[in-house]
């Protein structure tokens, strides 16, 4: 099967998209808005993008009607925002913020968590996630045209929060953290079962 992405039409685009790009990891991102409301909701087109500076980027699509999401129109107003990891005890909770609240709501609030305020950056942090990411916005690209636009927001870590006991001899113990990852449709994936391949030694 060969398949042009330009020829489909835009349910199929992201359905080819979500099913061939896997596992996804999941950007928490929670954010703070010109009215004072916290918001939070994930992202799954997710990626680092750079080491020295750390940047990392996520895709956010805008809502059906055109205009732009919660998370989006706060980012450009404090431009700043905070990736939070998402663990399988906070999986539920995760997936209860992925719904389009009013404005006005909190989501920390509406799925009963805790935003705590962010040491460099305006945004909160979500206290029951193990690893925060502080975030500066950089820029943003626009893709598409509405109603289906898309804007790719690129950051720099400018801090990271990690718990005590995840942090051993300089490094992030990920097989401490029992994480979960986006697949297709209503799927996700969980990171508990690993196996590891050394990398090949250099010519």
């Amino acid at each position: 099967m060969i398949i042009d992405p330009a020829k489909l039409d835009w349910k199929g685009a992201h359905e080819l998209l979500v099913s061939a790009v896997l596992p996804r990891p999941i950007a928490w991102i929670s954010t703070i808005g010109p009215d004072g409301v916290h918001n939070l909701a994930p992202y799954s087109f997710f990626i680092p993008l750079s080491i020295q500076p750390a940047i990392v980027g996520v895709g956010i699509g805008w809502k059906r009607d055109g205009t732009p999401k919660d998370t989006l129109a706060n980012i450009e107003f404090t431009k700043d925002f905070v990736v939070n990891i998402v663990t399988e005890a906070l999986a539920q909770a995760m997936n209860q913020t992925s719904k389009e609240y009013p404005r006005h709501i909190d989501e920390f609030k509406a799925v009963g968590l805790t935003a705590v305020k962010g040491d460099l950056v305006k945004s909160p942090r979500l206290l029951e996630s193990p690893v925060n990411l502080e975030c500066q916005l950089r820029q943003i690209l626009e893709f598409g045209a509405p109603p289906r636009r898309n804007s790719f927001v690129i950051g720099e870590i400018l801090r990271v929060h990690v718990r005590d006991e995840l942090w051993d001899h300089g490094t992030l113990q990920t097989q401490r953290l029992p994480l979960v990852g986006r697949m297709n449709e209503d799927f996700y994936v969980r990171t508990t079962d690993l196996f590891e391949m050394k990398r090949p030694d250099p010519l």
